[in-house]
């Protein structure tokens, strides 16, 4: 049956040829993704639509005539040398003299020098219909033949025409009570209609044509209902193949049907969609300031799929989290119970990389250590195989189906979902989620390109010739656009609402713009009713880099914002080296806790020992939480501001205006785990148990440093990837987590070639070196050393102070200058009158070398300190220090046993 087809004409901007292209049936609705309806070569786009009214060409001959043509069908063609053929009409443009829009000029300011040109005021009511249309602007010559031409990047113009759009707050399905309401931003297409099928496979019932509004770009039609699913038929001119009819998923999509082939029909706020008690359900209140963030980073599939206490059903999956008998729900809620307040999830939206149905699992046979059978296995099966880490966002608004138990139905993932934040928030962990708006799975044409095959070339950041900047390693968003911030901005919101999530994590959020992230925590806060915490990467790289688009919410220009960036100052000095090391430099690149200078491994140079003093006061920099304003007196004897010392050859080591906006860590999901670097770093002859207490020093500095703490899930279980420095693609194998705390999974295999292959012959004998691997002795020993740090942090606000006027009246550090010794840190914080503190004072102590130390603090003397209640408690984990950690009042002397680290409190 053909359906009937509508198209709502306005005065001024009827579509010259609507027609011209035979209206979609049913039967496009079961038809292939895209059909190309009019081919047409692809073309650079080095000209850039600013307004309605302005256009620039970096790089074009100002001399000429410039003229902008276009057609409804896409068959204009512009070969140098001859006439413009296959135009439906033309635009003469006039240059541009005058000043750009201050909006403008900022927005733009990163292109090249060129000519700016002019549509004239009679023609720019136009600019909706050319918009919808293959639009080329030409250079041409006196006698009216090409000299140049190319094609533009409309992204300015559509955001002045349709700036009311970002206005709209139902963007995607709403669900009423006979039928749902569909709206979809899609100004530059000719054509739309909604798809709606009875179910998740079958053919479609019907097919729907929708109405434009002129003044948005949005359209909007009203079909189906509740349970269902839809897709849209959208004709549009796509940059890279002409006229093309695309079959895609909704940009807003709440759920979806099995790898993501349709979109689902339902109202988030459906009582079929909750789980019992959801509405009153509260989320733990641990958190009162940033500071009070203690954050466990953890991927859903990790978590249960090695785990056996779980349902076999439920390994890997959502509702794993819903079994709080298994081992790995009584670790999290022991974790819980010593002061963890948050779990981060690597990414939970839908992703596009692993097969939601019918994933395969490797088969792994039994092999060496050092053998390259185990990484074979899995890379066989990586395209197939039921794990990533899920950096490929697909739709930003839907819970990712291969957690779910049905990914087939839509309804059924909103509801595990929910299942599983209730489950963390019952167990007293609040729930936070790793989010990826810098890039999308795919761009262009592709099946599974969902933002570009509806409004292609908007949603995405191009560059100088019109191709999509790849810098964050896929297909770049481009977040200064005014939809493509909204999309964030409204999923963070939704997510926030809808899931109860309390906390996001950014990923590579020095990509997006300072002004969208602060509008996000507006609406976030506004949907959850109640402020919800923002964390992310603030690396400074890419086309983005040193503000070259926009302000960038990034380390050095977030300050004052509130949000959190992670911290690679102590990270790096900690560790040793930096993230990107490789070969040789991975083992004589030593750091702070794994024997700079102090305990030099055998292929490590001769390092002289002003390296130890300034990794030392690189430590210091993160204890006190990378505050630029922060005092310190650093190893050659100045006191100076953390934000004049420096950090990598030209930047500051004190970057954050409130310890809010730092995030200490040692180790998360990218890079070696900290247990395989110190495999790397530490010397060889180092047994399991000095390595179990040298991770806990990395532990202790991120517990006591100033700020958010971050922990990867297993580093409290000495967490061991067999060396794998980027397991996003590694399988179950290298991800694995052991809660029964046997085994830490070192020495499982070479890992993955495709990233480690080129040090193969360094990570042989380490993985062969059976010492280096823990026994299940050492495992307990670092679980319940962690678990102290952690209840020792949540035992006094002055660990996690509120700002930096209180770091700088109540931290103090000794031991500093020429003459420390450079192996301990020694802290004091001040507690007196200050809300939360519970002690008098603090003094924290850290003693990274292999022997005991012993230090004299003059102004410590006289002191009434006794060690921390719960390192003197019977159940310490680290047996050593109500034996050996010793103060001596009379002198104010501290002895601290090789590895460790010492509280002392004063009541």
């Amino acid at each position: 049956m053909r359906a009937a087809w509508r198209v709502s004409l306005g005065s001024a901007l009827a579509l010259s040829s609507a027609a011209a292209c035979a209206a979609p049936t049913l039967a496009d609705c079961d038809g292939p993704y895209a059909t190309t309806l009019r081919a047409a070569p692809v073309t650079d786009a080095r000209a850039y639509w600013l307004n309605r009214q302005l256009l620039k060409w970096p790089g074009a001959d100002s001399a000429g005539i410039f003229k902008l043509y276009y057609s409804t069908n896409a068959l204009l063609r512009a070969a140098s040398g001859s006439r413009v053929t296959g135009a439906d009409g033309v635009v003469t443009l006039t240059r541009f003299d005058g000043e750009l829009p201050a909006a403008t000029a900022q927005r733009f300011k990163f292109t090249g020098d060129g000519p700016v040109l002019t549509v004239a005021a009679n023609h720019t009511a136009h600019l909706p219909t050319m918009l919808t249309q293959q639009v080329m602007l030409v250079l041409e010559a006196e006698n009216g033949t090409v000299r140049d031409a190319t094609t533009l990047q409309i992204a300015g113009a559509l955001d002045d025409v349709y700036a009311g759009a970002a206005k709209a707050t139902d963007l995607g399905v709403t669900v009423g009570a006979r039928d749902a309401g569909f709206k979809l931003w899609a100004p530059t297409a000719q054509n739309v209609a909604v798809c709606t099928y009875a179910s998740g496979a079958g053919k479609a019932s019907a097919i729907t044509p929708m109405t434009r509004d002129h003044a948005t770009g949005i359209w909007s039609a009203r079909a189906g209902a509740s349970g269902q699913y839809y897709q849209y038929l959208i004709d549009v001119v796509a940059p890279s193949a002409g006229l093309v009819r695309n079959l895609v998923t909704d940009p807003y999509s709440i759920s979806l049907t099995t790898d993501s082939r349709r979109s689902y029909i339902a109202s988030l706020n459906d009582a079929r969609l909750k789980p019992a008690g959801w509405d009153a359900a509260p989320a733990p209140n641990k958190v009162a300031a940033q500071t009070d963030m203690t954050v466990y980073e953890l991927h859903v599939r990790d978590f249960s799929v090695n785990d056996n206490t779980v349902s076999a059903a439920n390994r890997g999956k959502y509702l794993a989290f819903t079994e709080a008998g298994s081992n790995g729900m009584k670790h999290l809620a022991a974790l819980s119970k010593a002061g963890m307040t948050d779990i981060h999830l690597l990414p939970v939206y839908d992703i596009g990389s692993v097969p939601e149905l019918g994933c395969v699992d490797p088969e792994i046979a039994v092999a060496a250590a050092d053998s390259e059978v185990q990484q074979a296995a899995i890379e066989q099966v990586k395209f197939k195989d039921c794990y990533n880490w899920g950096y490929d966002p697909f739709h930003y608004n839907a819970p990712e189906g291969s957690y779910s138990s049905n990914p087939a139905d839509g309804a059924k993932r909103i509801v595990e979902f929910r299942q599983m934040v209730q489950a963390l928030h019952k167990t007293g962990l609040r729930v936070g989620m790793d989010v990826v708006y810098n890039h999308t799975y795919i761009a262009g044409q592709n099946e599974k390109s969902v933002l570009d095959r509806v409004v292609p070339g908007y949603y995405h950041r191009l560059n100088a010739s019109g191709a999509i900047e790849r810098s964050t390693c896929c297909d770049n968003t481009a977040t200064e656009n005014l939809m493509m911030g909204k999309l964030m901005v409204d999923s963070a919101a939704l997510w926030a609402k809808h899931y109860k999530i309390d906390s996001f994590r950014f990923d590579l959020m020095g990509h997006q713009p300072r002004a969208v992230m602060e509008q996000l925590q507006a609406a976030a806060d506004k949907a959850a009713g109640k402020h919800v915490n923002l964390i992310g990467e603030g690396w400074n790289f890419g086309e983005v880099a040193d503000g070259a688009r926009f302000v960038q919410a990034s380390q050095l220009s977030l300050n004052g914002s509130g949000i959190g960036t992670f911290s690679d100052r102590g990270r790096d000095a900690v560790r040793g080296g930096g993230a990107g090391d490789s070969g040789v430099q991975l083992i004589t690149q030593q750091g702070y806790i794994n024997g700079l200078v102090y305990d030099a491994n055998e292929q490590a140079p001769q390092r002289p020992a002003a390296d130890l003093l300034h990794a030392a006061d690189m430590v210091k920099v993160g204890l006190a939480g990378t505050i630029r304003s922060y005092p310190l007196t650093i190893a050659d004897g100045r006191t100076i501001a953390l934000q004049d010392m420096v950090y990598g050859g030209n930047q500051p080591a004190g970057y954050a205006s409130e310890p809010g906006e730092t995030v200490n860590y040692v180790e998360n999901h990218d890079n070696q785990t900290l247990y395989d670097i110190n495999a790397f770093k530490l010397p060889q002859a180092t047994s399991a148990r000095e390595r179990a207490q040298v991770q806990m020093l990395g532990a202790a500095i991120n517990a006591f440093s100033q700020g958010v703490a971050y922990f990867h899930a297993g580093f409290d279980i000495l967490r061991s990837k067999s060396l794998d420095r980027n397991s996003f693609e590694s399988g179950d194998w290298f991800n694995r987590l052991d809660w029964s705390y046997q085994d830490n999974y070192y020495g499982t295999g070479l890992p993955p070639a495709a990233d480690n292959g080129k040090d193969y012959a360094l990570l042989k004998p380490l993985l062969n070196n059976a010492g280096i691997k823990p026994a299940p002795a050492d495992i307990a020993y670092a679980r319940d050393v962690f678990r102290d740090l952690l209840a020792i942090r949540a035992s006094s606000t002055l660990f996690r102070l509120r700002t930096a006027q209180d770091i700088k009246q109540r931290l103090r550090f000794f031991n500093t200058g020429p003459q420390q010794v450079p192996t301990v840190i020694a802290a004091h914080l001040d507690g007196k009158g200050y809300k939360g503190a519970r002690y008098k004072s603090i003094t924290y102590l850290i003693n990274v070398d292999k022997t005991a130390q012993q230090i004299t603090i003059a102004e410590e003397q006289n002191r009434n300190y006794a060690l921390h209640p719960v390192q003197a408690g019977m159940a310490a984990g680290d047996k050593r220090l109500i034996r050996e950690a010793k103060y001596d009042k009379s002198t104010g002397t501290f002895t601290l046993p090789a590895r460790s680290a010492v509280v002392f409190v004063e009541n």
